[in-house]
């Protein structure tokens, strides 16, 4: 099964998922927030997906940011109505991390106003660390 992350915004939201083996990451799509509830209700019917991350919004120092309201109300909604289960996991700097990932990759200015790309690399470089974080606490047991 496979494991789905999503980095949360008011007008769009990137989607990640890995592999069915669930060790890489991988960009899926960037869709607009208002449909991005069905888009994950029709993507699910059609591939088995074991939980969500959801990336948490916070400041550098911490504190929730403004968007954090709008990203619990959408988790509890999905909450109350499917069965794949959500789990928060901190997302902050990946937006910073996907402009640097572009700038390695040699990407143009123009691709790199894409922000759209910017949202899907975000969503990637979230799943990717928390795939690490999942392999770093299964060695520390």
């Amino acid at each position: 099964m496979r494991i789905l992350s999503i980095d949360y915004g008011k007008k769009r939201t990137g989607i990640a998922v890995t592999d069915p083996l669930q060790i890489i990451a991988g960009g899926l799509a960037t869709v607009s927030t208002s449909e991005l509830y069905d888009f994950l209700v029709n993507y699910i019917a059609r591939e088995p997906v074991e939980r969500i991350v959801v990336g948490e919004p916070r400041q550098p120092n911490g504190q929730p940011s403004e968007n954090m309201a709008r990203v619990v109300q959408f988790v509890n909604r999905w909450r109350n109505h499917q069965q794949v289960p959500v789990e928060f996991y901190d997302e902050r700097f990946t937006s910073v991390l996907a402009h640097r990932a572009m700038l390695d990759a040699g990407l143009k200015r123009k691709a790199r106003q894409d922000k759209a790309l910017v949202d899907e690399i975000s969503a990637t470089i979230l799943l990717q660390d928390y795939l690490e974080s999942r392999k770093r606490f299964a060695k520390s047991e």
